[in-house]
């Protein structure tokens, strides 16, 4: 039997593996979040996409590389299959987006919160293993299969409270806060699975085909690194709910211009229509009024009934 330590640096991969899942988990709701608000088919897969990186790239299987960075067995040198090392990451990247796709599309039910829990946790599961088995050293792999169902449980759990998480949480706080429990359970189950492992070393050390930890590391934390940054520029690039409501207020009110300014006149700021020599057109006089009366113009004397009387 080899022995094997989980923690050959310290404490100081199990607090980076912890801080990159919180990390993941926080970008993971932010975008998330986004799938609620989007208002087509075409911005909420692109969300989607970036949620499914963030948590299934960034909180889970950047998090599962960098816990084994401090594994070691006693007696063997530990190498990792490319291509394994690979699958395993489009499978934690494809079990999240799987998830977020049942229980992003319609109301959110039981039955579909328990249905993307189900494939997001398999796929969680199947990612560590996946993982493990691309470890190549002079020994062989064994499991406790009671241990291994405890991992596999709470990897379903936590990818179920993940998913109702990322569909109701909204406010800043409450995303730290819940960052902060999904890094808990993912490091949780990783290290539960990795209980459950024990090596058996061979008797000839033929020596282990494979790349070395050091050969991976490079690549793996420039992908971690522009992931995280493309995902916080997309973030900070893509609108707001306050940048949406300010915009279509905006509109509004551009749209009701024209009708206002048709209905009022130009402004006359030199008084030329006042001084404009325009002859004043009386006003009509239907019924001749103005021609009887009299009493309204200076000069003018009372009618007598004796001047306009025949007979007299």
């Amino acid at each position: 039997m080899g022995e094997i330590n989980h923690f050959e640096y310290g404490w100081i991969t199990p607090a980076l593996s912890y801080a990159l899942s919180v990390l993941g988990s926080a970008l993971g709701l932010v975008c998330a979040g986004r799938i609620r608000t989007a208002t087509g088919a075409g911005q909420r897969a692109w969300w989607g996409l970036l949620a499914a990186w963030a948590l299934g790239g960034t909180a889970i299987w950047a998090m599962h590389f960098m816990a084994m960075l401090g594994f070691a067995v006693s007696g063997t040198r530990i190498r990792y299959d490319v291509p394994l090392t690979a699958a395993s990451t489009v499978i934690a990247v494809g079990a999240v987006g799987i998830g977020l796709a049942i229980v992003g599309t319609g109301r959110l039910t039981a039955v579909r919160l328990l249905a993307g829990g189900f494939f997001t946790g398999a796929g969680v599961a199947a990612m560590h293993y996946t993982g493990m088995a691309a470890m190549r050293l002079d020994g062989t792999l064994g499991y406790d299969p009671l241990r291994v169902t405890l991992s596999v449980v709470v990897a379903l759990v936590a990818a179920t409270v993940a998913l109702w998480l990322a569909m109701t949480v909204r406010r800043g706080l409450a995303i730290i806060a819940s960052a902060l429990v999904m890094g808990i359970a993912v490091n949780g189950m990783h290290f539960t699975g990795m209980s459950a492992l024990s090596v058996h070393l061979h008797e000839s050390r033929a020596g282990a085909t494979g790349t070395e930890v050091s050969g991976l590391l490079v690549p793996i934390v420039l992908a971690v690194v522009f992931g995280v940054v493309g995902l916080v520029y997309a973030l900070l690039a893509a609108p707001s709910d306050d940048d949406r409501a300010g915009a279509a207020y905006v509109a509004a009110r551009l749209d009701g211009v024209p009708a206002t300014a048709e209905a009022e006149p130009a402004p006359d700021p030199v008084g030329l229509r006042a001084t404009r020599a325009v002859p004043e057109q009386p006003a009509p006089d239907p019924v001749g009024l103005r021609a009887r009366s009299t009493l309204a113009q200076p000069g003018a004397q009372f009618p007598s009934r004796r001047k306009s009387d025949p007979r007299s």
